[in-house]
């Protein structure tokens, strides 16, 4: 069986990054419903657990309320419950995880009997545009604490945190860029074209056929 045969039989696992204002979420979505397997956010699993009160989500919900970060132990522990439930059997796209190279590790190890990541999808972008568009919505929205300092500091946040696993997924050969400038549709067909042309194509899409 040829690798695309094997990613339209089972999906496909992903995993996708991008700075902030990079259309990031809206990207996944698309994504995740292309290939037929769920976005899966630690953000979103947090959520989930704190809502439901599960054991985890109380444990993750006194850590937050104390004002810190969620530790990689309970965040690994966490994503791998989420992928243990049937729909992200066939596949998942990974939205905020792994941040850090012992999540990195972890995630290896998870997946190391079932299948490895087969892409990693960096949305780039030019850091000016990307402060300007969020300036842009932060003034539309009212968020006069969200100024063009703070934005810039998340941004360099970012490139600091995930310069280290985009290091590792790029020597793996992963790592697909793609200019993340432009409208949803036009993104979201480069995001296509460049999975495509790695073999990992959507059902029924005859360009990556």
């Amino acid at each position: 069986m040829s690798n695309e045969e094997s990613n339209r039989e089972r999906g496909a696992r992903l995993l996708i990054v991008g700075p902030p204002g990079s259309g990031k979420g809206t990207q996944a979505t698309f994504i995740a419903d292309a290939f037929g397997v769920p976005a899966i956010s630690t953000g979103d699993i947090f959520r989930h657990h704190i809502t439901n009160q599960t054991e985890l989500g109380v444990r993750v919900k006194a850590i937050v309320d104390a004002g810190d970060y969620v530790p990689d132990d309970l965040t690994n522990e966490l994503v791998a419950d989420r992928l243990s439930e049937p729909d992200a059997a066939k596949g998942f796209l990974l939205d905020g995880y792994p941040r850090t190279l012992d999540q990195v590790r972890f995630l290896d190890e998870l997946l190391a009997s079932d299948g490895k990541l087969e892409a990693v999808i960096r949305l780039t972008a030019d850091q000016d545009e990307l402060v300007r568009r969020l300036t842009h919505r932060a003034h539309e929205q009212g968020r006069a604490d969200d100024t063009e300092d703070a934005i810039r500091h998340r941004q360099n946040v970012y490139a600091k945190q995930t310069a280290p696993i985009l290091d590792v997924y790029r020597e793996r050969g992963l790592l697909v860029e793609v200019d993340g400038i432009g409208s949803v549709d036009e993104v979201a067909a480069r995001i296509r074209e460049a999975l495509a042309s790695r073999g990992i194509g959507v059902v029924g899409d005859t360009a990556a056929a």
